[in-house]
């Protein structure tokens, strides 16, 4: 495929060039017999899936968030409960801080990654035998 000189042109997914008479091209959508091969191998998510991740990100955004404020709390606390020196005070500060902040990063990943893998029954609806 050819572009017209000048002319910027980005090829969606699902989308053919087109030229127009005036000798530009233009994107336009591929026709519905293509579109459901492009669905069949992964192209779109459908609403099910799009609210899943969704509420997945907000859990693990929501537990590491509780997670790393009990870390913080526990590390940092005794340096506002009790009379320690300047020194020990911001020591335990800074790594309650920077411990909070590690289990943060760590827990939202492995939330992510266990639902990335998390697989389904090849026959949903049905148990094990064992059951």
């Amino acid at each position: 495929m050819r572009l017209h000189v000048g002319t910027e042109a980005r090829q969606r997914p699902g989308s053919r060039i087109q030229q127009v008479p005036c000798g530009a091209y233009l994107l336009r959508r591929a026709p519905a017999c293509l579109m459901r091969v492009m669905e069949s191998y992964g192209g779109r998510r459908t609403q099910a899936e799009r609210d899943a991740i969704t509420v997945e990100i907000g859990y693990a955004l929501c537990s590491a968030a509780f997670a790393a404020a009990v870390v913080f709390g526990a590390v940092a606390g005794p340096a506002w409960l009790f009379g320690l020196p300047r020194a020990v005070d911001t020591a335990l500060v800074r790594a309650g801080l920077a411990l909070g902040l590690v289990l943060f990063v760590v827990r939202v990943i492995a939330v992510l990654v266990r639902f990335r893998h998390a697989t389904q029954p090849s026959q949903p609806g049905r148990t094990s035998p064992d059951s």
